[in-house]
């Protein structure tokens, strides 16, 4: 018999949890009752400071298709997603947010999708921002229209990382044991046929948005730097382009001073190159930093999250992973 494993990232989610397990756990007798799926619902308390744990604890005494990872503090979304893919005891994996931004009747149109083996991953793609603020919307159509040109990972506009996974994909996903992880990223570059389903933007049933826009940029700098090694080339060609200015203004200044003998003249157009120059050169050491720090937290081989509570069996190396 097939099982599906949900994995629920929570983060100050006490508020939207009584609405979101009813939900779930609906949607998991229809699938019981139509196809005979069992369910797992895991979630992933991330670091939650307000009573998402304590509600996961009595969830899990309530139906025991519920287990809960609680993470010793904040690792973020990514974190919780690859311990939740570590310790899923399911044939397909789902993921989904517990504010009901993701419909739960997808799941089943995601589950006929993969049943019969034509496709490995199921994907939820938002056909509007309806409800966004424009300007991060627009931020966010640029971020991906800027990543398809530099990167080789296939990312789709308005894609979530609402979507079901076969064994097949989460096993590949999971050879992926970076430190810096960008989910939407990882799920493009493994291939593995995808399903597109499309659906209107909803808003969230209570709580706020853990994010900011800051923290989205942030994060799309997080996936650039992860898929694509093009910002390392521009730095590149950008000193090569200003030698170039330089070495011909330099010729400019030569001839000008031989021929007219007017050497004080053009401190406003010097000091306009040297500021040029010069913020160019802060923006490739700042573009060459980012990777750099990316690297030597990848080498200091640190875990991606710490467990520090769970109802569900885990080996050590998993409690530290």
């Amino acid at each position: 018999m097939s099982m599906i494993s949900v994995i629920v990232p929570c983060f100050n989610e006490e508020a939207g949890l009584p609405y979101f397990f009813p939900e779930i756990r609906k949607l998991a007798n229809k699938m019981f009752a139509n196809y005979g799926i069992l369910f797992e619902i895991l979630f992933i308390d991330d670091g939650s400071e307000d009573k998402t744990l304590e509600l996961l604890r009595e969830l899990a005494v309530e139906d025991d298709r519920v287990h809960y990872i609680a993470f010793s503090r904040n690792f973020g979304k990514e974190a919780a997603i690859y311990a939740g893919m570590q310790n899923i005891s399911g044939d397909y994996v789902v993921l989904m947010d517990a504010d009901l931004q993701h419909p739960p009747a997808m799941v089943e149109e995601m589950y006929k999708a993969l049943e019969n083996g034509d496709y490995d991953i199921a994907a939820a793609r938002r056909v509007s921002r309806k409800g966004e603020p424009p300007i991060r919307s627009f931020f966010a159509s640029c971020f991906y229209w800027l990543i398809n040109r530099i990167s080789k990972a296939e990312f789709v506009d308005g894609a979530s990382d609402y979507r079901m996974l076969s064994y097949r994909a989460i096993n590949a996903v999971l050879t992926m044991a970076e430190y810096n992880r960008f989910s939407k990223g990882i799920f493009g570059w493994i291939g593995f046929k995808t399903k597109w389903l499309e659906y209107e933007n909803v808003k969230r049933v209570a709580g706020e948005t853990k994010w900011s826009f800051w923290k989205l940029f942030l994060y799309s700098l997080e996936g650039i730097v992860a898929f694509s090694t093009v910002p390392l080339a521009i730095a590149s060609v950008m000193g090569i382009l200003f030698c170039l200015v330089a070495l011909t203004w330099m010729m400019v200044i030569i001839v000008k001073t031989l021929i007219w003998g007017d050497p004080v003249a053009g401190y406003p157009t010097l000091a306009c190159l040297l500021l040029l120059i010069g913020g160019s050169i802060q923006l490739s050491l700042g573009i060459i930093g980012q990777y750099l720090a990316k690297t030597y937290l990848e080498t200091k081989d640190r875990p991606v999250y710490i467990v520090k509570e769970t109802n569900k069996e885990l080996s050590n190396e998993e409690k530290t992973n």
